[in-house]
């Protein structure tokens, strides 16, 4: 974890968690219930149960004696574990009717596309000057409704945000969807759920929950194109850049690289971490990402980029003021 992100299921920030919270804390109270109950009852037998010395003739008289008390006790205890299954199912069933009636007035949208092993995030909109695209990084205003579509570009994902909602599965050729509301501010780690190859435990994001003005305070700085560089050495790494390998797979809005195999990098610097939350997204940690991704990440699909020390110090200059 990288930061300070939270990542606890039983810390709900959001209605939908919460009321995944309860259903636990009743599951677990009564599984407790239940597993006293059968202790206490061993611990009753174990002392009832005759005691006989080596020498003793057996006893099988209990093969046809009647036992009303015992029988009586097992009725009992079969009829207790029904209803409390029955209560379980109720309130399971009580909990995903709560979960699926988060009302969607005002709802933000947003498409994520789960790749292996990172995720992009569009940002929808009816007018299209406020549509954009990040990449590994959700930012939502705290109170307001989301709306989540989800997809898939090769295998089985599964989005996880543990404050804010369960999980739901990204199927390929499928497109799914989650509600859910941020009521707390905060920073929130996600995580893909559903083994999906090699990396799939640094498949990460975070949600970051911020109040209505300063989240639209960020978005309209994302609506921006990428800054034009202001010095030699940034313009240098530009010109490296549009010039590489690099603009066949990533887009920077404002330039002429536009493709989308890779994440969206013209506000790469203003991100908490690189490669999907494996790394804090520091200089150094870009360098190193860039000359050898398998190093982090083995089996990333980024290509390892072996440039000369003023190259990559240009690079990353340039990378740096994307923010």
């Amino acid at each position: 974890m990288i930061g300070h992100a939270l990542h606890d299921a039983l810390d709900a920030a959001g209605p939908q968690a919460g009321h995944i919270v309860h259903l636990w804390w009743l599951t677990v109270a009564i599984c407790t219930a239940v597993f006293a109950a059968v202790m206490a009852a061993l611990v009753v037998a174990l002392k009832r149960a005759p005691r006989a010395q080596a020498g003793d003739p057996p006893d099988v008289s209990s093969l046809t004696r009647a036992e009303p008390t015992l029988f009586r006790a097992v009725t009992a205890a079969v009829a207790a574990s029904a209803v409390l299954l029955m209560v379980l199912l109720v309130a399971s069933i009580a909990t995903d009717r709560a979960i699926a009636s988060l009302p969607g007035e005002g709802a933000l949208h947003i498409e994520v596309t789960g790749h292996q092993w990172w995720w992009a995030v569009h940002y929808d909109d009816a007018q299209l000057d406020r549509v954009f695209d990040t990449a590994n990084e959700i930012h939502v205003p705290v109170g307001r409704p989301v709306i989540v579509s989800l997809e898939s570009a090769d295998v089985i994902h599964s989005f996880w945000v543990p404050n804010l909602h369960g999980k739901k599965d990204l199927i390929p050729g499928h497109t799914t969807s989650i509600s859910l509301r941020a009521d707390k501010p905060g920073i929130y780690r996600g995580q893909c759920a559903e083994f999906c190859g090699l990396q799939h435990a640094f498949m990460a994001f975070e949600v970051v929950a911020s109040p209505p003005a300063e989240y639209e305070a960020w978005a309209q700085a994302q609506r921006r194109p990428a800054a034009e560089p202001s010095d030699a050495q940034a313009q240098h790494g530009k010109e490296l850049f549009m010039s590489g390998t690099c603009m066949l797979c990533h887009a920077i809005d404002g330039t002429t690289a536009g493709a989308r195999m890779a994440p969206n990098l013209t506000h790469v610097a203003s991100r908490r971490t690189l490669a999907a939350g494996t790394l804090e997204n520091t200089p150094q940690n870009l360098a190193a990402w860039i000359l050898d991704p398998q190093k982090a990440k083995p089996g990333a699909q980024m290509p390892a980029h072996p440039l000369d020390g003023s190259d990559l110090g240009a690079l990353v200059a340039y990378l740096e003021t994307l923010k």
